[in-house]
C-alpha cells in the first residue's frame, strides 16, 4: 500500500521562509525609496533652494530702494500760472510709467514692476509753531509728491491732499506735527529757499501716521502700483525720512533753520509750484524686481545668472528707445511728459552687483549643499549594506547547506537577486513618485536607476562573497596573507582620499547644476581614511586599559575591553556610518556657525564703530549736525590720501601707499581695545608734535626711516618712529574707508593732527566714527537716508541695521535648512545601520555572556559587560568624526571658501556648533545604553540552550 505524504509541513516551510524574509524586503524598499527619492529629487532641489536664496537676497538688496531707478528732467509747461493748477501731473507721468513698465522683458514673466513714481521739490522756507512758543523757529520744508504715498486710511487727521483745487495743501506726519506744533487747517507761509521765486501759503489739511499703519495709496497710480499698501509706506518712510519726522539743525548754523522736514503735496501742487520758480525738477520712477520661486530657480544657475544680467543690461536701453527713440542725453530737452519739455531717461541699479556677489556666494553654498545630500547618499548606501550583511549572516547555514548538496554561490546569489527584485522595484518607483511630486524640474531619473541598482546588488554580492569557494576552503593557508591585504587595502584608501582632497581642492566643484561626481565621493574616502586610521589606533588605549583592570578584581572589564580591542576591524563599518554622520553634521553646524557670526563679524568691519558716515569730507555741514544726535557719545575722524613717498636719504620710492590719519586720542577714549589707537598712544604720536615732520607708523619700514611726498608741488617731510604692527590692518575702525577704497599693500598711519596741513579735498575718503551705546537712529536716518541714489549726501552705515541685515540673509537660511534636513535624515539612516550593526553581532556577545553566565556572573554584570564592550567604538566614532567634520573647511581650501559670505579683512573665525556636536555625542550614547538594556534583557529572557551550541566554534 503506497503511502500519501502529507505536503502541510512542506507549505508551513515555505510560509515561515516568506515571513523570515519579509523585514528584509521592506527594509530594503524603504531605503530604496528614501535614496532614489534624494539622488533624483537632488539637482531639483539644488535649484529651487538657490531660487529661494536669490529671491531673498533680491529682497534684502532692494529694502533701501528699488532696483532699477529711471529718472527725467522736466521743464514747466509752455503755459501761465493760472494754467499750471490746471495741469494734472500724475495723469501727465502716467503713459511714461506704462512705456517704463511695457519695456520691461517677457523673459522675467512679470517679475519686474513698478514699485513707485516721486517729485521732489527743494526746500522752501517757512515758520513753525502756533506762536513764538517752544518749538517754534524756522523751517527747511521740502515738499514730495509720492505714487505710494499713505491713503486716506493712514490718516489720524485730515485727509490727504486733495488733486482738485488751486491752493497748496500739505500733509504731514504726527512726528512732525508735534515737533513744529502743528495743528490741522493752519496756514504756513512759504518763502524761496532752495527753491527761489516762490511766495504762497501752504494749508495743513492732515497727520498721517508713518508707524507701518499705512493703507494702499489713494492715488490713481499709485493704487496699480504692487505693495503700495503698509510694505510701501514702509519703504517710503526709509527712502525719504524726513517724510516720518523732522530734523533739528544745531544752534547757530550756517544754513539758518532750526528744522528741517518733508510733506506730501499733490500733482497738481508741484507743477504750480514749478511754473512759479521756473525750475527744472527731476521725476524718479522705481522699478523693483520681485520674482516668483519658479522663476527665481530659473535664474538661480550660471547660466539663469548670465541670462538675468543680460536681460537687466538691455532693459533700461529699451525704456529708454520707447520713451523718447534713440536720443543721447546731452543735457538738452528733446521729450515731452504731457506738456513738459523732458530731459531723456537716466538709470541707475546696483543689481548686476548683487547678481556677482550672489554667483560667488552660491558657488560655495552649492559646496556645503551638495555635500550634505552626498554624505546623506553615502550613510544611506552604508545602512544598505548593514542590511545585507544582516540577511547574509541569518541565511548562511542554510545557503552552506545548499552548497554542500550542490548549488552554486552564483546561482545562489541570482537567487537572492530574483527575491529582492520587487522590493527594490517598488521602491523605485516610490522614490521616483516623491520626487516627481516636488515642484519643479524633472526628477534626475538616471541617478534614481544607479542607486537602487546599488542597493539591489549589494545583497547577491555579498551572498556571492561569503559563499564562493575561496571561503569554502579552510582558513589555515590564508592567515599570513591577511595582515598584507588589509594594509594594501588600508594604503590604496588613504591614497584615494588624499587623490580626492587634492583633486577637489584644485579642480573645485562643478558649477552646473547636477550630481559632481568627485564631491559625491570626497565624504566615502575621508570617512573610509579616517575609519583605517582609527581601527589602527583606537585598539592600542584599549589593550592597556585592560591591562590595567586584569589587576583588579573582576574579570568584566577585563574581558569586555580585551574583546572590544580583538574586535575593532569587525567594527569597521559601523564605524564608518557613525563617521560620515557625525563629521557630515559637525560639518554643517561648523559652516553654518561661522557663516552667521562671520557676517557679524563682517558687518562690523563695515562699520567700524555704532556707526560711521562716510564722505566726511564732502559734507562737513551733515557731519557736524549728525556728531550732536542724541545718544552720541564720542566721534572718531579717520581719512586717508593715496601717497607715492620716496626716501629722503637715496631717493628709491617706498611704494604707493595709503596714508591714514585718525584722531588717535579720541579712538584711544572711546575703543580702549582698537589696535590703531593703541599703537598710535604707544608710539608716542597723539602726543605734542615736535617739529614739522609727520610722524607715521609704516607697514616694511624702520624706525629713523625718512620719507617725502609731494602734494600739488609741496614737499612734506615724513618721519617713521616704527613699523604698522600686523593687527593694525585688521581693526574695524579703518575697515568703512580699506573697504570703499582702492586696496593697496602699503599702509601709513599718523595722527590727524600731523595731517592738518593736508586740505579736506585732498583726501580719497573719509569717514566719521560715531561711538554710544544707545544711538538715535531715527534721527540719524532723517539726516542721511539708507538710499543709496543721492551719493552727494554721503552714506550713514549703522552696526545695528547692519547686523539685523546679516542676520536675516536667506542664503544663510537655505544653508540651515538643507544641512538640518539631511543631517536628521541621515541620523536616522545611521541609527538604523547601528541597530542592524548590533542585530549583527549580538550572537557573539550573547554566546559569550552565556559562557560567563554558566560560571556566575549576574545580571548587572551583564549589561557592563555589553557597554564597555562597546563604549569604545562610540568614543571613536564621536572623536573621529568631529575631528573630520572640523577639518574639512581647511581640507576643501579654495573648494570652500567662505569669506565669499561674509567679506571683512580676512577669513571669518571658525565658529563649531557646540551644541550641536554635544547633542549628537550624548545622543550616540544614549542609543548605545538602550540597545544594551534591550539586549540584556532579551538574554535574561534567552535561555543558554539557546546560544550554546555543540559543535560551533565561538567567537
Amino acid at each position: 500500500m503506497k503511502v500519501r505524504r502529507s505536503v502541510r509541513p512542506l507549505r508551513w516551510v515555505a510560509v515561515r521562509e516568506v515571513r523570515a524574509e519579509v523585514p528584509l524586503l521592506v527594509c530594503l524598499a524603504v531605503l530604496v525609496a528614501l535614496l532614489t527619492a534624494v539622488a533624483a529629487a537632488g539637482p531639483g532641489v539644488l535649484d529651487r533652494l538657490a531660487g529661494r536664496a536669490l529671491a531673498s537676497r533680491l529682497e534684502q538688496e532692494q529694502q533701501v530702494e528699488p532696483g532699477i531707478l529711471f529718472s527725467a528732467r522736466f521743464e514747466p509747461a509752455d503755459s501761465a500760472d493760472a494754467d499750471a493748477w490746471a495741469s494734472d501731473l500724475a495723469e501727465d507721468l502716467l503713459p511714461v510709467t506704462e512705456v517704463i513698465a511695457n519695456a520691461a522683458p517677457d523673459d522675467l514673466d512679470g517679475g519686474l514692476v513698478r514699485d513707485s513714481t516721486r517729485v521732489e521739490l527743494p526746500y522752501l522756507r517757512t515758520v513753525a509753531g502756533a506762536g513764538a512758543g517752544a518749538g517754534a523757529g524756522e523751517v527747511g520744508l521740502g515738499l514730495v509728491y509720492a505714487s505710494d504715498a499713505p491713503g486716506r486710511g493712514a490718516y489720524l487727521e485730515g485727509r490727504p491732499p486733495a488733486r482738485s483745487g488751486k491752493r497748496v495743501e500739505i500733509a504731514v506726519s504726527t512726528r512732525t506735527r508735534d515737533a513744529l506744533k502743528l495743528r490741522l487747517g493752519q496756514e504756513l507761509p512759504l518763502s524761496p529757499g532752495a527753491l527761489e521765486n516762490v511766495q504762497a501759503t501752504a494749508v495743513v489739511v492732515g497727520f498721517f501716521t508713518a508707524d507701518g499703519a499705512g493703507t494702499k495709496s489713494g492715488d490713481a497710480e499709485g493704487a496699480e502700483a504692487k505693495g503700495a499698501g503698509a510694505a510701501g509706506g514702509d519703504r517710503l518712510w526709509h527712502e525719504v525720512p524726513l517724510l516720518a519726522g523732522p530734523s533739528r539743525f544745531p544752534p547757530r548754523s550756517a544754513a539758518g533753520l532750526d528744522w528741517e522736514a518733508r510733506a506730501l503735496v499733490a500733482p497738481g501742487t508741484v507743477t504750480a509750484l514749478q511754473a512759479q520758480a521756473g525750475a527744472v525738477l527731476t521725476v524718479t520712477w522705481g522699478m523693483r524686481l520681485d520674482l516668483d520661486a519658479r522663476t527665481a530657480a530659473r535664474f538661480a544657475g550660471e547660466r539663469g545668472q548670465g541670462e538675468l544680467q543680460r536681460l537687466l543690461v538691455r532693459y533700461p536701453d529699451d525704456a529708454r528707445s520707447v520713451f523718447c527713440g534713440d536720443i543721447a542725453d546731452f543735457g538738452g530737452m528733446f521729450c515731452e511728459i504731457g506738456p513738459h519739455p523732458a530731459s531723456t531717461l537716466q538709470h541707475s541699479t546696483h543689481l548686476p552687483d548683487a547678481l556677482t556677489d550672489f554667483g560667488r556666494q552660491w558657488r560655495q553654498g552649492r559646496v556645503v549643499i551638495s555635500f550634505a545630500l552626498a554624505s546623506l547618499l553615502v550613510v544611506g548606501l552604508l545602512a544598505a549594506a548593514v542590511t545585507a550583511l544582516l540577511a547574509v549572516r541569518r541565511s548562511l547555514d542554510a545557503h552552506r547547506l545548499q552548497r554542500a548538496r550542490g548549488a552554486s554561490a552564483t546561482g545562489l546569489a541570482l537567487a537572492r537577486a530574483v527575491h529582492t527584485a520587487p522590493a527594490v522595484l517598488l521602491g523605485l518607483v516610490a522614490g521616483i513618485a516623491a520626487a516627481r511630486s516636488l515642484p519643479g524640474p524633472s526628477p534626475a531619473y538616471g541617478q534614481a536607476l544607479l542607486v537602487a541598482g546599488l542597493v539591489w546588488l549589494l545583497l547577491p554580492a555579498l551572498t556571492w562573497h561569503a559563499l564562493r569557494d575561496r571561503s569554502a576552503r579552510t582558513r589555515d593557508g590564508s592567515a599570513p596573507f591577511a595582515a598584507g591585504r588589509r594594509l594594501t587595502a588600508e594604503a590604496v584608501v588613504l591614497l584615494l582620499a588624499a587623490a580626492g582632497v587634492v583633486a577637489l581642492r584644485t579642480r573645485g566643484t562643478a558649477a552646473e547644476a547636477g550630481p559632481d561626481p568627485l564631491l559625491a565621493a570626497v565624504p566615502a574616502l575621508l570617512g573610509l581614511a579616517t575609519v583605517a586610521v582609527l581601527v589602527r589606533c583606537y585598539p592600542l588605549p584599549v589593550r592597556i586599559l585592560a591591562r590595567f583592570s586584569a589587576r583588579r578584581r573582576g574579570v568584566v572589564a577585563l574581558i569586555a575591553l580585551s574583546r572590544a580591542a580583538k574586535e575593532a576591524p569587525a567594527r569597521a563599518l559601523a564605524l564608518l556610518v557613525l563617521v560620515v554622520t557625525l563629521a557630515g553634521a559637525v560639518f554643517g553646524g561648523f559652516v553654518a556657525g561661522t557663516l552667521a557670526e562671520g557676517r557679524r563679524e563682517a558687518a562690523g568691519w563695515q562699520v567700524g564703530a555704532d556707526a560711521s558716515y562716510l564722505g566726511a569730507h564732502r559734507s562737513p555741514a551733515v557731519a557736524e549736525r549728525l556728531a550732536q544726535v542724541r545718544g552720541v557719545r564720542e566721534t572718531v575722524s579717520v581719512r586717508q590720501l593715496r601717497v607715492d613717498p620716496t626716501s629722503a636719504t637715496s631717493g628709491s620710492r617706498y611704494g604707493i601707499a595709503s596714508l591714514v590719519g585718525i584722531d588717535g586720542a579720541r579712538l584711544r577714549a572711546a575703543a580702549p581695545h582698537s589696535p590703531a589707537g593703541r599703537a598710535l598712544d604707544a608710539a608716542g604720536l597723539t602726543g605734542p608734535r615736535p617739529g614739522t615732520d609727520i610722524r607715521v607708523l609704516a607697514t616694511g619700514a624702520r624706525a629713523g626711516d625718512r620719507l617725502t611726498i609731494t602734494l600739488h608741488g609741496r614737499k612734506m617731510p615724513l618721519r617713521v618712529t616704527g613699523p604698522l604692527p600686523d593687527d593694525v590692518l585688521q581693526d574695524p575702525a579703518l575697515g568703512p574707508l580699506r573697504g570703499t577704497t582702492p586696496s593697496r599693500e602699503r599702509l601709513l598711519l599718523a595722527d590727524n593732527r600731523d595731517l592738518a596741513a593736508i586740505g579736506a579735498g585732498d583726501f580719497e575718503g573719509s569717514s566719521l566714527l560715531l561711538y554710544g551705546p544707545h544711538l538715535d537712529v531715527q534721527t540719524l536716518r532723517s539726516l542721511v537716508p539708507r538710499a543709496g541714489h543721492d551719493t552727494a549726501v554721503g552714506e550713514l552705515r549703522i552696526r545695528s541695521e547692519e547686523q539685523a541685515d546679516a542676520g536675516a540673509d536667506g542664503m544663510i537660511s537655505v544653508l540651515r535648512a538643507a544641512h538640518t534636513t539631511c543631517t536628521a535624515l541621515a541620523v536616522l539612516l545611521a541609527l538604523l545601520a547601528l541597530v542592524l550593526e548590533l542585530l549583527l553581532s549580538a550572537e557573539a556577545r550573547g554566546r559569550t555572556t552565556a559562557y560567563l553566565r554558566t560560571l556566575g556572573l549576574g545580571g548587572r554584570a551583564t549589561t557592563g559587560l555589553h557597554l564597555l564592550q562597546l563604549l569604545p567604538m562610540v568614543v571613536a566614532a564621536v572623536a573621529g568624526g568631529t575631528a573630520l567634520g572640523l577639518a574639512l573647511p581647511a581640507l576643501l581650501g579654495p573648494a570652500l571658501d567662505l569669506r565669499e559670505f561674509t567679506g571683512g579683512p580676512a577669513a571669518p573665525t571658525p565658529h563649531p556648533d557646540l551644541l550641536l556636536t554635544a547633542a549628537l555625542g550624548a545622543g550616540l550614547g544614549m542609543l548605545v545604553v538602550v540597545a544594551v538594556g534591550v539586549e540584556t534583557w532579551i538574554g535574561r529572557r534567552r535561555g543558554l540552550g539557546a546560544v550554546l551550541r555543540l559543535g560551533r566554534n565561538g567567537d
